[in-house]
């Protein structure tokens, strides 16, 4: 019933929207101003800032000095973010360039660079495009996709360094108005990276077909490359940002609380600067590009599977394009969504934020499920049939309207899962807090334990997306399922940025001096954002954090990356024409078991580099504490600049092998099958980053009892949240594109595999 010009005009104009949206709300946060002359301007609306504010909510309003200080804070975290991204971007680079040569060399040698045009592959009868081609233009929608991901994770950053000085000032007028800044300003990520990500594919789509013409096959094919760029970039980024941020928490945590006994953002920490920093270098910039990666990547391994099916074959635009047309709906979704939070209801206490959060998730669940329906009643035919291992098989609308439904539904389930086993308001973060009665290890081992019991559930709930949607329509069926969990991207990166700018927004606030009231109100909304963090996290992977990283993007980026990788493989051997894979053999047995074990590879690079770098910056911290005179009683100022210093060449230098580990793959497709690796590093992280908040909180008699900070119980919480950083915040969200990407890589490279494959084995 949608016609092509309608689907060519909906497309972008979906996009264009989602840009529209986002410059608004950019606008809205720009009116917080940064400049005593204007602190507390007038806003208007609802939920603006001319309305009446109660005298005991006024809170430093005309205190020049305060706003100068946030100002001059603000300015320390967004350079310390800019130049740590410029320096990594100028590796990653070079890496770019030098992977696109590979890729062009790989993938011309096919047919030794030839010029001529060859049967296609699943159309005999017909005549394709030259596999010279396929390698041009591989390379110029990888190079699309890198610089994609990285400009997705730049903007980010600098919206989020943009917003916390902000969200720290209107928290003064009420915990309401600083809710509302963070999140629109997290909306503003969301919704860019949502819209360039769908236009940037659809226009490459548009101008790669102007040489294709009617050779889908192949025009699709290459287009596989824009997801190989945005996961290889988001390598980079997550590895070298965690490692950044994670060896600044660590320091600071480690002798700043456990040591000298002085609150968490203390100005006196010298490593405190660099903790913010690496908040919007990690949870931002690298949440941004991995999400893009895990978008571009479901794309393509649909695009793939349906050009040699029914919709390529008939050239059926409308219904080849199905896979955007849902991107499309999202955007809109999530727009009439965060309507919700920002327009429609006013948070007026600390207890509607956590509940306005979640209600983020559920709506545009239900409103995207809706959506879903309209797209597979108008865009889709009745009847149609999808490739399966060499067969057609016949497939209606409404068997496909299932699959993206339950991928969608799935990553939902998943995320509240990944709550109550990481949210500070239920029995399994109590009990862990309560192990920390007895000291550091009987948490640890409280801790892991968690871990390994939340995966059951998680895994469960991947398994029935799996059958269901592979039984309704084959690996199409998976890789629309992996697009309907990543169909509310938006929602879910504005709540996965809403949390760090929360978190930065209460480091602004004690750094500058501002009252404990204002500061619990900061630590309200990071709370909050946390937990919500935490399902996201999941449901773009598959875990996360609290009321600290409960709900937020590292859930919904490791669900997705499960269906994304089966997907992604299906797409593999659909084109390198591969029926059947037989484990037995031992070639085969040996990728899978050196794919089980890459992972583990993976993981013990990415801890041991923030074990370097927490190493160095603990160092760095006890000997400005012991050689500053005057520094701990608050007379002296620390030497900001040198741990920053640190953390940056640190990370620069330690995430680099890390990233190289990613051209060490192969046959080895069991790796898509260690999510629950990704699961359960996130889960271990989460829990013990909120009981140490639980503790600190003391919200509760029996948290009260563990109390206050300082305590012993205390100390071993922050123990057990130290070893936890790394796990989710580095190793965890890395291992999801590291599995990723090896699918994708497997599927650029079909040619040359199909052609040269097992190069290792012929040698040796």
């Amino acid at each position: 019933m949608l016609t092509e010009l309608a689907t060519e005009i909906l497309i972008p104009a979906a996009a264009a929207v989602g840009i529209g949206f986002a410059a608004v709300q950019w606008l809205l946060v720009s009116r917080v101003r940064l400049s005593p002359e204007r602190a507390g301007a007038a806003g208007g609306g609802k939920n603006g800032r001319d309305d009446y504010l109660p005298i005991e909510e006024e809170e430093g309003l005309n205190d020049h000095n305060l706003v100068l200080k946030c100002a001059e804070i603000q300015s320390a975290i967004s350079e310390g973010a800019t130049s740590f991204l410029f320096t990594e971007y100028q590796y990653v680079g070079i890496f770019m360039v030098a992977f696109a040569v590979l890729i062009f060399l790989f993938l011309g040698s096919v047919e030794g660079f030839s010029t001529k045009t060859q049967p296609c592959t699943y159309s005999k009868d017909k005549y394709c495009k030259p596999a010279l081609a396929n390698a041009i233009f591989s390379t110029v929608s990888f190079l699309l996709g890198a610089i994609t991901s990285v400009v997705s994770g730049f903007l980010g950053m600098k919206i989020a360094t943009y917003a916390n000085a902000r969200t720290t000032l209107e928290a003064r007028k009420g915990v309401g108005k600083a809710f509302i800044t963070a999140f629109r300003s997290g909306a503003v990520m969301g919704f860019l990276l949502a819209a360039n990500g769908l236009l940037v594919l659809y226009i490459a789509i548009n101008l790669f077909k102007l040489y294709y013409g009617d050779d889908w096959e192949g025009l699709f094919e290459s287009i596989t490359g824009y997801g190989l760029g945005g996961s290889s970039m988001a390598l980079f980024g997550r590895v070298g940002g965690g490692i950044y941020t994670k060896a600044a928490d660590v320091g600071a945590d480690l002798v700043g609380k456990v040591e000298r006994n002085i609150p968490e953002d203390d100005p006196r920490n010298p490593a405190v600067i660099a903790d913010n920093v690496g908040d919007n270098v990690g949870d931002i910039a690298g949440m941004g590009s991995d999400l893009f990666g895990s978008y571009a990547e479901s794309s393509c391994a649909a695009l793939v599977v349906a050009s040699i099916s029914s919709f390529g074959v008939d050239h059926d635009l409308t219904a080849m394009l199905y896979p955007l047309l849902i991107s499309s709906v999202g955007i809109i979704v999530c727009l009439i969504t965060t309507l919700f939070a920002t327009d429609l209801f006013e948070i007026k206490s600390v207890k509607e934020i956590e509940p306005a959060l979640k209600r983020q998730l559920i709506i545009s669940t239900a409103l995207m499920t809706v959506g879903i329906a309209l797209v597979s009643w108008l865009a889709l035919p009745y009847k149609f049939t999808i490739f399966n291992f060499g067969a057609q098989k016949k497939v209606t609308n409404w068997q496909l309207f299932f699959c993206v439904a339950i991928g969608l539904w799935a990553g939902l389930v998943i995320g509240f899962v990944t709550e109550y086993f990481t949210s500070n308001a239920y029995s399994p973060v109590q009990d862990v807090a309560d192990s920390c009665r007895t000291g550091a290890a009987t948490n640890v081992i409280f801790g892991l334990a968690l871990g390994y019991k939340s995966v059951i559930i998680p895994i469960f709930a991947i398994a029935v997306s799996i059958f269901v949607s592979f039984s309704l329509a084959a690996m199409y069926g998976i890789a629309v399922a992996a697009l309907g969990m990543l169909s509310t991207i938006a929602t879910g990166l504005a709540i996965d940025a809403y949390g760090p700018i929360s978190d930065n927004a209460g480091g602004i606030a004690e750094m500058a001096g501002m009252s404990h009231r204002i500061r619990e109100r900061t630590d309200a909304l990071d709370a909050a954002g946390n937990t919500t963090a935490a399902i996201g996290k999941v449901l773009y992977k598959v875990g996360g954090g609290s009321v600290h990283g409960s709900i937020d993007g590292k859930g919904f980026a490791i669900g997705s990356a499960a269906l994304v990788s089966l997907a992604l493989f299906g797409a593999f051997v659909s084109r390198a024409q591969i029926s059947t894979v037989d484990v037995l053999t031992p070639k085969v047995f040996i990728g899978l078991i050196v794919g089980a074990m890459l992972p583990y590879w993976f993981s013990a690079m990415t801890m041991k580099s923030v074990g370097s770098a927490a190493l160095k910056m603990v160092e760095e911290v006890r000997r400005q504490f012991n050689s500053i005179p005057g520094l701990i009683e608050g007379t002296a100022k620390p030497d900001y600049a040198t741990c920053v210093k640190i953390s940056t060449d640190a990370s620069i230098k330690e995430m680099i092998p890390p990233g190289a580990l990613n051209s060490f793959r192969g046959p080895c497709r069991l790796s898509s099958l260690r999510s629950a690796d990704c699961y359960l590093c996130i889960q271990h992280g989460g829990a013990w980053d909120n009981a140490k908040k639980y503790i600190e909180a003391g919200a509760s008699e029996h948290a009260r009892s563990l109390g206050p900070k300082g305590s012993d119980p205390h100390k071993a919480a922050v123990i057990g949240d130290t070893i936890g950083d790394p796990l989710k915040d580095t190793s965890g969200p890395s291992l999801n594109i590291l599995i990723k990407l090896m699918a994708v890589e497997s599927l650029v490279f079909a040619p040359f595999f199909a052609a040269h494959g097992g190069l290792l084995f012929k040698i040796f």
